[in-house]
């Protein structure tokens, strides 16, 4: 890991936004395990590269946990701007044998916006069946749905990674990765990998338990009664300590990411980034960020959650941006979003997260004064 880490706030700031860094702040001196890294980019130009705390430093990547899902939704909406996905056309038109009990009429549109009702296979795909391009997939092609399709919503936690993997191949004849690799993170210089390469596991630094809680042990299992199926049967694997797991990059949960990276990601994809146009035209990207679903999720068991096209939209419970924001929180704070109708593009990263996971409510706050203020 290149650079010196230190428990004060380093790196840059638009001094016009310095006010909305005061919470981070008082953590930094109050809290000697605080440790995070906050980017903002407005119109493709930092205006916001500031880090903390004794674990992390500039360029020290991490395990964003479901921030990964990004990556989906963007390769998703690329794929969407082409031509190769229609988000109204069944599933099965491309990839057959996901028409299998009674699961024919599911479009890509319900698939993509946890409708499907396939938050896990009839057979549990074990930890090696979901860090594989098509083995989970075909569990989950020849199983039934826990409801029936567009009746409700509930979170693929994992699956969604497994799902849009496949049909992304069945589309384009490669995986979500290469389509990513080469086409969106390469090009552009992004520090956000879908399977980390050796020569950058020395960057890669482990996160704390969240804070707070029972002696800061696992999040609480879901509330509501298919919660269960969110386990993963079998050989368990720490999908952001494993090697297995990083050097896979799971493209719902095990990507490995710096905050500049996360932000940079949706610049070059969303807002433009420096002089150079954005990968998606202003159409996609309300296309993939419309909502699709507000209210229960039936396997959280939450009360009040919104998705786009694979991303989370806000919600009185994570209000991190105006009615066309989105983006994705992950499992231990982190968060990654774009507010295309301000120009910003964010990237959070922290050591401890808060109990009992999702974003770091700080990291919330500071996407909503920045879009406030570059907003004005």
């Amino acid at each position: 890991m290149t650079g010196t880490s230190t428990t004060a706030l380093q790196g840059h700031i638009d001094e016009r936004l310095r006010p909305l860094l005061a919470e981070l702040e008082r953590s930094l001196a109050s809290d000697p395990d605080c440790s995070f890294q906050a980017v903002a980019l407005h119109h493709g130009r930092i205006v916001l590269d500031v880090w903390g705390g004794p674990h992390l430093v500039a360029d020290s990547l991490m395990v964003p946990w479901s921030v990964t899902k990004n990556t989906i939704g963007l390769v998703v909406g690329l794929l969407v701007q082409r031509g190769d996905l229609d988000l109204d056309r069944a599933v099965a038109e491309y990839w057959p044998e996901f028409a299998a009990k009674g699961k024919g009429a599911i479009t890509v549109r319900q698939l993509l916006s946890h409708q499907a009702g396939l938050p896990q296979s009839d057979r549990p795909a074990t930890a090696s069946d979901l860090l594989d391009h098509h083995r989970a997939a075909e569990l989950l092609a020849a199983s039934r749905p826990l409801w029936a399709p567009g009746s409700g919503f509930g979170y693929h936690a994992l699956t969604i990674g497994n799902l849009a993997d496949e049909l992304v191949f069945r589309a384009t004849g490669r995986t979500l990765h290469e389509v990513y690799e080469r086409e969106i993170r390469a090009p552009h210089g992004i520090d956000f990998f879908l399977g980390l390469p050796e020569d950058q596991e020395h960057r890669l630094v482990p996160g704390l338990p969240v804070q707070g809680g029972p002696v800061n042990g696992p999040a609480p299992d879901p509330t509501s009664w298919i919660g269960h199926v969110l386990r993963v049967p079998g050989e368990q694997i720490d999908l952001a300590g494993d090697r297995r797991s990083t050097g896979y990059g799971h493209p719902a949960a095990s990507g490995t990411a710096s905050a500049r990276g996360i932000a940079r990601l949706f610049a070059a994809t969303v807002t433009g980034l420096e002089d150079a146009a954005p990968l998606l035209d202003a159409e996609t990207v309300r296309v993939i960020g419309q909502q699709q679903v507000r209210g229960y999720d039936q396997v959280l068991g939450q009360e009040s959650r919104a998705h786009a096209i694979v991303f989370q939209k806000p919600t009185a419970a994570m209000p991190f941006g105006g009615p066309w924001a989105f983006g994705h929180d992950g499992a231990r704070g982190a968060l990654g979003l774009v507010d295309p109708s301000v120009g910003l593009a964010f990237g959070y990263t922290v050591a401890r997260g808060p109990w009992p996971g999702g974003a770091d409510g700080r990291a919330v706050r500071l996407a909503a004064g920045l879009g406030a203020a570059l907003g004005e």
